[in-house]
């Protein structure tokens, strides 16, 4: 069995421990689950999603934390630490809570082979079991069906969007990956889906099982209120007024706020939380690198947008962000990608491109995306760098100060650019 001390010790353990990265289904899981007696007794909050899952879960837990509920908040993937995943009380986890984890898991498992990613929701339920939280928000990590998260029975489930994405996993169909999304639904439970055009096959998954749907735009809504910073959420309890704007930008948070509020109205005999600490978690709500706006000038701009639907809301959020003379745009994505799809979305957003391969083997090579670059956009300026770090500076030598930096394409290019900013160094 292995030991060690170390969190770094544990994770590259890990990574090497199963043969393949992403294995989909819960057999393994489960039984690894029952050896550890994880039996949750308080309530679970799971959101899936092909875009705004982690905005969704980070306003779940701001609301919840500000009503004075201890919460476990289980997110991937992370930027900088690991410790980023598994946060009880909005604080990241400490190298020893996650240490001791990982141990219990592999006492446990046995001869059960275990993913990276399977290995670490296990630890996570076990550190908020152990934490005595009050309750729980999950994120799925890849489809919803076969994903580990979906080993433990959600109170409220939830699916933030459905587009094209890991389609060698889910399909190649918004009605294929609908269908996975839609797994994570429960007979008798509320199912909540703010995609406003659902594929069919999440509603019949929905009626199959006898999980009590609500959609958006029917059972829960938003609009903007007279006064501009203000707006309105209607769910099926009633209406909330002048709540704030969220401290997350970009207009489509208003769908993941809804989305968060209307989960929360269907535990609110559990887990109630009033409309001033509601506001409250939309005031103090954190989410890095979500069209983050970093302090300073040029305009700096983090978003993980990897996908076309996460970029062309990165499109929407840029053009609410008022005039910049330049966008200079520090680029970088995985190879099994759509990268033409992304670069179609903001290739007339962009005036220089600056590329470069993140440090992971899946990159794509600076040069490939390059060609993708010119055939969208062959009167931008494109300059390729040996690494994200080098693409980074030198975005910020060419911006003036009415410019904008924009980073985007994948967690590794921001990470790294992160990492650059202040000098730190992941533990992925």
């Amino acid at each position: 069995m292995f030991r060690a001390d170390t969190l770094e010790a544990w994770l590259a353990h890990l990574e090497q421990l199963h043969p393949a990265a992403i294995e989909l289904g819960l057999a393994r899981v489960a039984q690894v689950r029952d050896a550890l007696g994880l039996a949750p007794g308080f309530p679970i909050l799971t959101v899936g999603g092909t875009n705004g899952k982690g905005s969704v879960c980070a306003m779940l837990s701001a609301m919840l934390r500000a009503a004075g509920f201890k919460v476990g908040t289980y997110t991937s993937p992370h930027l900088l630490r690991y410790n980023e995943r598994v946060r009880i009380d909005l604080e990241p986890a400490d190298d020893a809570r996650i240490v001791a984890a990982l141990a219990a898991v592999e006492a446990a498992r046995a001869d059960t082979s275990l993913t990276y990613f399977e290995f670490g929701t296990l630890a996570a339920m076990h550190q908020f079991i152990a934490a005595g939280v009050d309750v729980a928000v999950l994120e799925v990590g890849l489809g919803g069906r076969l994903d580990a998260v979906n080993v433990f029975e959600p109170d409220v489930a939830a699916v933030v969007s459905i587009d094209l994405d890991h389609q060698s996993f889910l399909g190649n169909t918004r009605e294929a990956i609908a269908f996975e999304k839609a797994g994570i639904y429960r007979p008798g439970k509320p199912a909540l889906c703010a995609d406003p055009d659902p594929p069919q096959t999440l509603l019949d998954v929905a009626a199959q099982q006898g999980a009590d749907l609500q959609l958006i735009g029917r059972d829960f809504s938003w609009r903007k209120e007279a006064e501009g910073n203000q707006w309105s959420c209607r769910t099926r309890s009633g209406t909330r007024h002048a709540l704030p704007l969220p401290a997350l930008r970009g207009p489509y948070q208003l769908d993941n706020a809804a989305l968060a509020i209307a989960m929360l109205d269907t535990l609110r005999e559990r887990l109630p939380v009033s409309l001033g600490q509601i506001k409250r978690g939309l005031l103090e709500v954190e989410w890095p690198a979500r069209c983050q706006v970093l302090p300073g000038r040029p305009q700096t701009v983090l978003d993980v947008a990897h996908n076309p639907h996460a970029a062309r809301a990165l499109r929407q959020a840029l053009d609410g962000m008022g005039f910049a003379a330049n966008t200079h745009a520090v680029f970088g994505a995985m190879a099994d990608k759509d990268v033409a799809g992304v670069v179609a979305q903001l290739a007339d957003r962009v005036d220089h491109w600056h590329l470069a391969a993140p440090q992971t083997a899946r990159a794509a090579p600076a040069e490939a995306l390059q060609g993708h670059i010119g055939a969208l956009a062959p009167r931008a300026g494109i300059t390729c760098h040996g690494s994200i770090a080098a693409a980074y500076r030198a975005a910020c030598e060419a911006a003036g100060e009415a410019d904008r930096i924009l980073v985007f394409g994948s967690f590794y290019t921001v990470a790294e650019v992160m990492a650059a900013r202040t000098g730190e160094h992941g533990t992925r």
